[in-house]
């Protein structure tokens, strides 16, 4: 039994070594640049070690003269023969490692599309051909966002194929795991190929307004959707090509020695005009930032509502997704508006210390530390400076009426 459990452990044993040999030679003959060669070395060696094992050891083993002047140098002859066959591997062992340093060893390259070709013939006008070798990569690498990219603006910018660019971005977008700035990245191009091109704003809102739908509640959704509420009207888009000659008077002959001084500038856009046209546009586009924020800026120096200010600039402080530099200016906007409306410290320094909450590890909320340590004497110098009265009168800007509203 004891030698039926040998045998076996035995056969184990060899199985395992001639599996562990056979990969090793698997491996070696495909990392090898000239496998015949290797082959070659490998049944060189095999001869060497039988005469070693078969010749040499019975040589040795023997003893006496004949071991000591027949066997060793027999030895020291077929050591020298491996060492002849293996040298180039055996220094190059011994190298890699220095070697791999400079050129990245033997670990293969990741595959990857190349569009050097495609680029250079389309910058020698042959956008066609170039078309042709993006889709050749393209077959290989299908999810590239590179080469689609490049083949949608190819097809928009230089073969006048808006509705090919079009497939090509939603092939893009139907594709699952991009990166959310790919896909808004692709749609906002095909934004301003439609306006550029197609002069087709009703387009370039719904590539817009896509990407809202396919990514919500992100930043690019907010940018987005900024985007819409500033698209420029169809009448505008159109303007370039229907522009009409323009006649130039003459202008005032010895306008220096005329009296009266100079004519009057162009007026002012009225400051009440502007706050009805921001409110109109606000409930167009509710997501539009800048409107709001100018609208808040008006409310508080103009009208002197820093009420209404606040409200408009606490609804863009809540909106979510929105960058943080953007949130940080409108917190210092809220603080520099309650300093011009004398608020008073306790307010201003609530407003600035809110942004320390919100981003205690910002480099804003450093400015805004420095800032609360500055507080006193900023609003000591807005008490100091000189206020001009202009008179007192009633205003009714469209919010509450019968209000008066004092300066």
């Amino acid at each position: 039994m004891k030698v039926t459990w040998k045998t076996v452990w035995d056969l184990i044993l060899l199985l395992a070594a001639v599996g562990v040999a056979g990969w090793f030679f698997a491996r070696a003959l495909k990392r090898s640049d000239d496998p015949a060669r290797l082959i070659f070395k490998w049944i060189l060696t095999g001869l060497v070690l039988a005469i070693l094992i078969w010749v040499v050891r019975p040589i040795v083993a023997a003893g006496g003269y004949l071991g000591a002047f027949g066997g060793v140098p027999l030895m020291a002859v077929c050591g020298l023969v491996l060492a002849i066959i293996w040298r180039h591997n055996i220094a190059s062992m011994i190298a890699r490692p220095f070697v791999s340093l400079y050129d990245g060893g033997d670990q293969e390259a990741e595959p990857r599309p190349a569009y050097s070709i495609a680029q250079a013939k389309r910058n020698r006008g042959k956008y066609t051909e170039a078309v042709a070798e993006i889709r050749a990569q393209l077959a290989k690498f299908p999810d590239d966002v590179e080469g689609q990219m490049l083949l949608a603006e190819i097809l928009a910018e230089n073969l006048n194929d808006l509705p090919g660019a079009e497939i090509t971005i939603q092939r893009l977008c139907d594709q699952p795991g991009h990166a959310t700035r790919n896909v808004a990245y692709a749609l906002n191009s095909l934004a301003d190929w439609h306006l550029r091109f197609a002069r087709d704003r009703d387009a370039a809102k719904q590539d817009l307004e896509k990407v809202i739908a396919l990514l919500p509640n992100t930043e690019m959704a907010a940018l987005a959707a900024q985007r819409i509420a500033h698209l420029p009207d169809t009448a505008h888009l159109l303007a370039p090509h229907d522009r009409q000659p323009i006649r130039v008077t003459p202008g005032l002959p010895d306008l220096g020695l005329r009296a009266g001084g100079p004519p009057a500038l162009a007026p002012e856009i009225d400051p009440a005009t502007q706050v009805t046209d921001y409110v109109k546009h606000l409930e167009q586009h509710p997501l539009d930032t800048e409107a709001r924020e100018k609208l808040a800026v008006l409310y508080a120096d103009h009208y002197g509502r820093l009420d209404l200010a606040t409200d408009q600039l606490e609804q863009l402080i809540a909106q979510p997704d929105q960058p943080a530099k953007r949130t940080v200016h409108w917190l210092n906007l809220l603080a520099d508006l309650q300093i011009r409306r004398s608020a008073g410290y306790e307010t201003v320094r609530q407003t600035v210390q809110r942004i320390i909450d919100l981003f205690p590890d910002s480099a804003a909320a450093q400015t805004a530390r420095n800032r609360l340590d500055h507080l006193k004497l900023e609003l000591k110098a807005k008490e100091e400076s000189p206020t001009v009265k202009l008179g007192t009168y009633e205003q009714d800007i469209g919010l509450k009426r019968g209000l008066p509203h004092q300066f």
